[in-house]
């Protein structure tokens, strides 16, 4: 936590010595799919795909056209599924642990060169603000994956109930077709507990849930 923050605090006292143009701020809006999972919790676990849909604000930062802060505020789905068989084959179920947020993701953005049409790299924070829950098929034998479940023998905490707000670090590579359409690949890493109730699951399973998410993404910037 103090690497991070102490990393936060350089990119701030950093970028306060930068050119920042507020006013040639350019923005736009983006739509892609997510790909997500979370370590550590609710297995045996698979992916979720999601949608994902926001806007965006490119400021540049310096005099070369080279360099952005690109904030941006997006509907984010992530989550998890969790699948299983019994001792025949037969699926014993087939479950469903959706998480929907307003992230607010702050990227630092920078093209290889100056060209109209070029590779750019993304890097920075994402703050997840938890929108909704939808959980769908709990298993029968860990009836504590509900988020509504109140424990009648064990610690009244333990649920599957995700936390109201995470973040994490995104790095990213797209392409800038005349620095107006972009298409953009990048990886969340979860640095939150996603799941603090699950922290009480039988010891062997109680290590900490990260919500890990793959994206992929199309933003329209207006000039």
């Amino acid at each position: 936590m103090k690497k991070i923050l102490l990393a936060s605090a350089m990119a701030v006292s950093t970028l306060s010595f930068a050119q920042i143009d507020l006013k040639s701020t350019r923005f736009g809006i983006s739509a892609g799919g997510n790909y997500s999972g979370v370590k550590n919790a609710h297995n045996p676990s698979g992916k979720r795909f999601a949608f994902q849909a926001g806007i965006l604000a490119l400021i540049p930062i310096g005099k070369a056209n080279q360099f952005y802060l690109q904030p941006e505020v997006q509907y984010f789905g992530a989550g998890e599924t969790g699948k299983d068989k019994d001792a025949k084959g037969i699926d014993g179920y087939d479950a469903v642990y959706a998480n929907n947020y307003l992230s607010v993701p702050v990227s630092f953005k920078a093209y290889f060169s100056e060209a109209e049409s070029e590779f750019f790299g993304v890097v920075g924070p994402r703050f997840n603000f938890l929108l909704n829950q939808s959980v769908k098929n709990v298993p029968v034998s860990k009836p504590y994956y509900d988020p509504d479940y109140k424990s009648e023998l064990g610690n009244p905490k333990l649920n599957g109930k995700a936390k109201s707000f995470n973040f994490g670090i995104g790095l990213g590579i797209g392409y800038s077709y005349k620095r107006q359409l972009e298409l953009t690949a990048r990886y969340d890493f979860g640095l939150s507990n996603t799941y603090p109730g699950l922290q009480y699951e039988p010891k062997g399973t109680d290590k900490k849930k990260s919500e890990q998410v793959l994206s992929v993404s199309l933003a329209y910037i207006f000039n």
